[in-house]
């Protein structure tokens, strides 16, 4: 058998470069892929094994990667929550944030990944610390109601009724100003995505309809 890479803690995706920062969450969703992808993404072992990198060595790490190839986006999505980690989201963001005003690479956007429960896991509102270093929100809202949400992402003990907290995230994100807004629902899990459309559109996000991923392409 063939031995497994290191886990990565940036990796590349089309024109964005991706940070792994946890592997924790407190959703279980039926669509995630982590489990079916066995911790994987198309080459790229993202199984930090409990060991989570400290924000310098996420620098480091992205500092080594940024050289190599041209990128549109650093984005905050790996196999886990990234919100679970704030004090290091931000200070990675912050230290990104100096970079684009160093014009030390070609403009980019910083993009966050999220289930919108940032404001339940750290007891706080944290979209005025977010809005200063992150460019765009890209939200899970995947249900056009707390029910359907509770049986799509399987939320762990504490956070049954997060569904209403998703929905004020979204709406503090649109009222904060980020370049974009956008709340995504997976297809075929069976929510209903025009109802899911229609509320995040009245919310003043944009609506995203992502593909439910089964095996890797």
């Amino acid at each position: 058998m063939e031995k497994q890479e290191m886990p990565k803690i940036v990796y590349r995706f089309g024109d964005g470069v991706y940070l792994n920062i946890t592997n924790r969450c407190p959703n279980l969703c039926v669509f995630c892929i982590k489990t079916k992808w066995h911790m994987d993404f198309h080459g790229n072992n993202l199984n930090l094994q409990g060991r989570e990198p400290s924000a310098n060595e996420v620098v480091a790490a992205l500092e080594k990667e940024l050289k190599k190839a041209p990128f549109k986006e650093v984005v905050f999505c790996g196999y886990g929550e990234p919100t679970m980690r704030l004090e290091v989201l931000l200070f990675v963001a912050q230290t990104l944030k100096g970079w684009i005003a160093q014009a030390k690479y070609p403009p980019f956007k910083i993009r966050l990944n999220t289930n919108g429960l940032g404001n339940l896991i750290n007891h706080k509102d944290i979209v005025p610390d977010l809005r200063r270093v992150v460019d765009v929100v890209n939200i899970s809202l995947n249900a056009e109601n707390e029910a359907a949400w509770r049986r799509i992402v399987r939320p762990a003990d504490g956070y049954e009724n997060g569904y209403e907290s998703v929905c004020e995230f979204i709406r503090a994100c649109v009222a904060a100003g980020f370049d974009k807004v956008v709340a995504s629902c997976v297809d075929k899990t069976g929510a209903d995505g025009k109802a899911v459309q229609k509320i995040a559109e009245t919310m003043g996000a944009e609506f995203y309809l992502r593909s439910f991923l089964d095996a890797q392409n």
